[in-house]
């Protein structure tokens, strides 16, 4: 049971390519805009169809192109909040609500509305329409909507990229209480990482139309498969490498071997480390220690990102600055210690490609 999809699809420039299985969760969906997120929910929910391949849920077959099954949306049992909420401005709060559930009993109806306005706490606001309300509310009422029809599964599509970052921060928490009483399958597109790290138990990177990785969300940013997969999830530190030992190599951008945690392939072409992985060494570690000078930082209201030269263990070699990222009370503590400072990269943390 869950949903099945195996679909193409020609879009400008590239084919969409994918190819999963999820349930009872939420899958998200990371990627750049234009790289295929929206158009896999489209094709999911009936609004686009593939060129070819299958998508099926709990068993049923929503479409097929061998068999040609192309069920239509509204028999897909498949509830939709889009980016721009879509609600009807002419309606009400239990109206647009309302929308979404179809022919019921008018107790029956009134009852389900009564229970979706509760879960997303708009009491009182039943009567207004979408002109009146903020930003976030909108947001709750499509959500409610959605979830009024009882799908089998819940497509969002970038469904908080319309809100400043107070309330995009304060609505993830409540959609991931919202979700943790819901029983199908979630899928979440998004290109923000923070977000979908926060509200995703799965992940499927997509970059034009491809998968570059997928699995459990904390696995995929551990240790993403590709070049594309790290610089998806926010990995700022890339250097091409070579191999030199079993257990060592050389980042060739920075100009520094660096030991590893696991045992190296002669096939090693790139070694990366996030930014706020690194570390100042402290005086009895050895390993992966280097030296280096601050070069310039960029000061954002709660991480300092601070851009380093690396002095190199071999002349001539090495030219990437290195990126830091930190608290502001990591940088007071930091930034009047003499030069070069000595820092580190624990084995552990490097992504090994």
């Amino acid at each position: 049971m869950g949903l099945i999809v195996d679909i193409r699809k020609e879009l400008a420039g590239f084919e969409l390519k994918v190819n999963f299985a999820t349930q009872g969760e939420v899958l998200g969906f990371l990627g750049a805009s234009g790289s295929g997120k929206s158009m896999t929910l489209r094709c999911i929910a009936g609004i686009e169809s593939p060129d070819r391949g299958r998508i099926v849920l709990n068993g049923r077959v929503l479409f097929d192109s061998q068999k040609g099954i192309n069920l239509p949306c509204r028999r897909r049992k498949v509830g939709y909040v889009f980016q721009n909420y879509a609600l009807f401005p002419h309606l009400t709060v239990e109206e647009n609500i309302g929308f979404g559930i179809g022919e019921r009993k008018r107790e029956d109806r009134q009852a389900i509305i009564k229970e979706m306005v509760t879960m997303i706490k708009l009491e009182g606001l039943e009567k207004r329409y979408p002109s009146q309300l903020s930003g976030g509310q909108q947001q709750r009422v499509a959500l409610a909507r959605a979830l009024a029809a009882k799908p089998e599964v819940l497509l969002l599509d970038e469904p908080f990229s319309a809100l400043d970052d107070y309330l995009r921060n304060h609505m993830v928490k409540q959609l991931t209480e919202t979700l943790a009483g819901y029983s199908g399958a979630t899928l979440f597109v998004s290109h923000n990482i923070e977000e979908v790290y926060r509200v995703c138990q799965s992940l499927i990177l997509l970059s034009r139309g491809k998968i570059e990785g997928k699995g459990g969300t904390e696995e995929v940013f551990k240790a993403p498969s590709s070049l594309a997969a790290a610089q998806l999830t926010g990995c700022k530190n890339i250097s091409p490498a070579n191999y030199i030992s079993p257990f060592k190599l050389e980042a060739l951008a920075w100009g520094i071997t660096l030991k590893t945690e696991i045992r190296l392939s002669r096939q090693v072409t790139h070694v990366g480390v996030r930014a706020h992985l690194i570390e100042a060494a402290a005086g009895e570690m050895k390993e992966n220690v280097f030296r280096c000078r601050l070069n310039f930082i960029s000061e954002g209201p709660s991480r300092i990102s601070v851009y380093l030269a690396v002095e190199q263990d071999h002349q001539g070699q090495g030219s990437q600055l290195l990126e830091w990222e930190m608290t502001p009370q990591m940088w007071l503590a930091m930034k009047d210690q003499p030069q070069p400072w000595c820092l580190r990269i624990a084995p552990e943390d490097l992504i090994i490609f």
